[in-house]
Formats: structure tokens, C-alpha cells, sequence
């Protein structure tokens, strides 16, 4: 029985858990994969917590550090309610950050963590510029 436990607690640690993105993005970025750092390294690490505290958000299934410093995520669900639920809350604790929902279109195309960490935030409306349009 013993065994048996200790093979489930090994499994689970193993199996890839979705806030592992955020420490791989910040990876990839940290180790110069994603060419000449936008930000500095310390910039990177507050990403970090950023994006790990966005995972936590109930409509976000995954989260990624942008290169220019944003958080780009994968919804639990598309839809328009549950996205501006996540956007508001985001915002909210985040009101200089910006957000970028990954559409079905950009993960249909099995894109890598590279193309992912290059994905510009300005393609997405910053959480200053939502809250304040006149900005």
C-alpha cells in the first residue's frame, strides 16, 4: 500500500502542471532563447509572480511571461463573460499590466513557447488603457 501511494505522489509530480509555463517562459526568456531581453531580469522574476498569480484566476487554464512584459493566458472558457470576469479581476490587482487571451486561432496552430513569449502585449489593450480610455 505503501508503494502504491508513493507511485501516485511520484505521478503527480511528474505529470506537467499548468503554472509550469510561467517558470518555462521566464526560462526561455532568462536564458536568452527569446533574443535580447526587452526588460531587466529582475523585471522577469516579478513576471514570474505575476503570471503565477494569474494561474490562480478561475477562468485561466494556463499563463505565459510575454517577452514585452505581459501575461498571456489560455481561458478555461472563451467566452465573453468569463474572459471580462478575468480581465476585471486581473486589471484590478494589476492596473498597469496587460493581458493577452491566446485565441483558438493561435493555439490551433501549435504554436511553441518561443512564438508565445514574442507575441507582443500591444496587441492587447493595456489595463490602464481599459480602465482610463482617455489615456
Amino acid at each position: 500500500m505503501k508503494h502504491l501511494a508513493l507511485m501516485i505522489l511520484l505521478a503527480s509530480l511528474l505529470s506537467p502542471a499548468y503554472a509550469n509555463n510561467c517558470d518555462r517562459s521566464r526560462d526561455y526568456l532568462l536564458d536568452g532563447l527569446g533574443g535580447e531581453l526587452l526588460l531587466k531580469p529582475k523585471e522577469y522574476d516579478d513576471l514570474f509572480r505575476r503570471c503565477m498569480d494569474t494561474t490562480t484566476m478561475s477562468n485561466v487554464r494556463d499563463a505565459y511571461i510575454l517577452m514585452d512584459g505581459g501575461i498571456a493566458v489560455v481561458p478555461k472558457q472563451d467566452e465573453v463573460a468569463a474572459t471580462a470576469a478575468t480581465l476585471s479581476q486581473f486589471c484590478e490587482e494589476y492596473p498597469k499590466a496587460t493581458l493577452h487571451f491566446l485565441t483558438k486561432r493561435e493555439l490551433a496552430k501549435n504554436i511553441s513557447l518561443g512564438d508565445i513569449v514574442r507575441i507582443p502585449s500591444t496587441s492587447s489593450p493595456s489595463c490602464q488603457k481599459i480602465r482610463d480610455p482617455q489615456e
